[in-house]
């Protein structure tokens, strides 16, 4: 299922932009050989996107990070995009590939936009096009809702 309505695309700028990562403790490993694990109240920060959670375990390749997977009770997310309007989601797990750009919400998702929402066990945003699939597991429901164009001002 693709929520077009609502699927806009994250800022791409952000992309582009430094991470800060602000944490209460790290388990930090200077090569990719394991990854970094930060704990103690986790805020990543890049451009627009704000992120916060309890928990991250990020991969890294060649340097970069190519992973992120991000615990919490739950995990809050923040970010402008590229029309400007806001999107905010919440869930229990986010798992971040940052090479493919894709997203996938995990446990009591709930993503809002203005122009709708979308609510379930399981959602997968691909940042680059902006498809938004939703399926529930194990019998889980997916909820939509899409709003019309003349009240979607009021957020």
């Amino acid at each position: 299922m693709a929520l077009a309505p609502a699927a806009a695309l994250a800022r791409t700028s952000d992309r582009s932009k430094p991470m800060d990562i602000d944490a209460g403790s790290s388990d930090y490993s200077m090569d990719d050989s394991r990854p970094t694990t930060l704990s103690g109240g986790v805020i990543i920060t890049q451009g627009t996107l704000d992120i916060r959670s309890n928990q991250a375990v990020i991969h890294s390749s060649g340097g970069d990070p190519v992973r992120a997977v991000l615990t919490g009770s739950p995990v809050k997310l923040k970010q402008e995009l590229d029309d400007g309007k806001a999107m905010d989601a919440v869930a229990s797990k986010v798992d971040y590939d940052l090479k493919s750009e894709i997203v996938v919400f995990t446990g009591g998702v709930n993503i809002r936009q203005p122009s709708g929402s979308i609510a379930g066990e399981r959602v997968i945003y691909n940042m680059k096009t902006g498809q938004v699939q939703g399926g529930g597991e194990d019998a889980g429901r997916v909820k939509i809702r899409i709003l019309p164009k003349n009240s979607q001002g009021g957020g």
